[in-house]
């Protein structure tokens, strides 16, 4: 038995409460991944429940996910979001979803016609970094992406999120509609910015008179997304089946309870009410954006490089060594906090909150997964911060660690001598790397060759390269646990 409109689930699940057929799809959401289900669906979701709203979406999965849509579409449009802790688990089912597409199975025609529907407003994105085709050192479009280089090519036949969002603009120019806002929902900074640099930068090579015109009439507003939301394993879909009394979802989620949305308020065609929700709309959201970037998703790297290294599969495990904890927090209040611009938050409470989050078992929030696309991370979690402490003459020692503990994952094997499947847009260029050169110093030179990562600045700066080398040779004289726990005992580093 599999959820549907008429599915019988225990009492406690909540259902959708108000007539679906007034949901209209105003909204065009790229990527149907875990993240846009438990985060972004369910704060639509509130609203259309407790406030009337009427803002639906039509989800699109370009690449992958044509099971999940297929899924979807079997479910009526319907799935469940679970949120989980020590006291147990809750469940709703979210119901504002009104059409769903996929770009392969779908073609691209129905694609175009669902964003050039007259009632769009907003486009958004979770297609991870890797699907802005971007540069992560620069926040420049990547202009020898094989994907761009065939949208270039073939702009009316596009295969990048930016393609797309770019020849749906192009269709809605010439039908006289108005443009829609783009809004990136993925962990980048200024990641409205980066949309806009990408969108735009595509748009001259294919067409400069598009090009102004997007300039002119398209806004890309940033946002700052936060909610721990682990990939769902076969184990988490049996609790969710016993959740929901024996009823199948192939499309649900379970998550922590706490979200936060904090989005740049620059909507011209309109917006839903996203504040009474408990979004909060701002004029900048950078210095959010830089706070959850470097103390959550840079602690978080810092735990998942080292905690698989030292053989805890879990962030949740991680938060069984007080050493590792100690370190985070050290790593979140002495080397991150000094580098960022938001004001009026009590950043050792934030700090302490999130140690507490991350401390929920329930979870499973693997540190494999939180260890992919490292490439694509790196620089707005680590360097970037490490760039402020080199042009102020601060340590750095945690940040290095970290830096340290992805070069030593992406070796390609752990402390065991067991294999690490690497999964990252760079794998081969890293794969390369790694085994033309001799473990040691020459390695950490070798990984820095990547200036798409660390740029030209930070392999030509001396206090940089040996602060990681030191850190690195420590992973390999001592290993993960030992070099942490010399860290979070303040020893001066390594």
């Amino acid at each position: 038995m599999t959820l549907s409109s008429n599915s019988a689930l225990p009492a406690a699940i909540a259902r959708p409460g108000y007539a679906r057929e007034r949901i209209k799809p105003r909204i065009v959401h790229l990527g149907f991944g875990a993240f846009f289900r438990a985060h972004q669906a369910v704060y639509a979701e509130q609203l259309a429940n407790e406030h009337a709203g009427d803002w639906g979406y039509c989800v699109i999965s370009m690449h992958n996910g044509q099971q999940k849509i297929a899924d979807l579409q079997q479910q009526d449009l319907l799935y469940t979001v679970a949120e989980m802790d020590g006291n147990g688990w809750r469940g709703r089912t979210i119901g504002v979803i009104r059409q769903a597409l996929h770009l392969q199975v779908d073609g691209l025609a129905a694609v175009l016609d669902a964003m050039t529907q007259p009632e769009i407003a907003i486009v958004s994105l979770t297609v991870s970094e890797k699907g802005y085709c971007y540069q992560p050192a620069n926040g420049q479009l990547m202009l020898d992406h094989p994907d761009i280089q065939h949208d270039i090519a073939n702009p009316l036949l596009p295969r990048s999120a930016p393609g797309l969002i770019l020849a749906a603009l192009r269709l809605r120019r010439e039908r006289g509609l108005p443009a829609f806002s783009v809004m990136s929902c993925d962990n980048m900074p200024a990641n409205g910015q980066v949309t806009r640099n990408v969108v735009t930068q595509l748009a001259q090579r294919q067409d400069a008179g598009l090009a102004d015109w997007v300039r002119q009439n398209v806004r890309f507003p940033s946002t700052m997304v936060d909610r721990i939301v682990p990939a769902v394993t076969p184990e988490t879909q049996r609790q969710l089946q016993a959740l929901l009394g024996g009823v199948s979802d192939a499309v649900g989620v379970a998550c922590e309870p706490f979200r936060q949305w904090v989005i740049e308020d620059d909507f011209p065609q309109g917006r839903p009410e996203w504040e009474r929700a408990g979004a909060e709309l701002v004029g900048d959201v950078l210095p959010y954006e830089e706070m959850k970037l470097r103390m959550l998703n840079g602690s978080h790297s810092f735990l998942a490089y080292l905690g698989y290294l030292a053989s805890y599969p879990h962030i949740s495990d991680c938060m069984q060594d007080e050493d590792f904890v100690s370190a985070a927090r050290h790593l979140m209040l002495a080397e991150q906090a000094p580098t960022l611009q938001v004001s009026g938050v009590d950043l050792a409470h934030y700090a302490d909150s999130l140690l507490q989050r991350y401390r929920n078992s329930a979870l499973k929030h693997r540190t494999g997964q939180i260890a992919m696309d490292g490439t694509q991370k790196l620089p707005q979690r680590l360097l970037d911060p490490i760039r402020h402490h080199l042009a102020h003459g601060s340590r750095f020692d945690a940040l290095a660690l970290a830096v340290a503990g992805w070069m030593r994952y992406v070796g390609g094997q752990d402390e065991q001598g067991q294999p690490i499947e690497i999964s990252d847009p760079l794998r081969e260029s890293i794969a390369d790397l790694v085994s033309n050169s001799r473990e040691g110093p020459e390695r950490v030179r070798a990984l820095l060759q990547l200036d798409t990562v660390f740029g030209r600045d930070l392999p030509d700066s001396s206090p940089f390269v040996s602060a990681v080398t030191d850190a690195y040779m420590a992973l390999l004289q001592h290993g993960a646990k030992a070099s942490v726990a010399g860290l979070s005992k303040h020893t001066g580093g390594f």
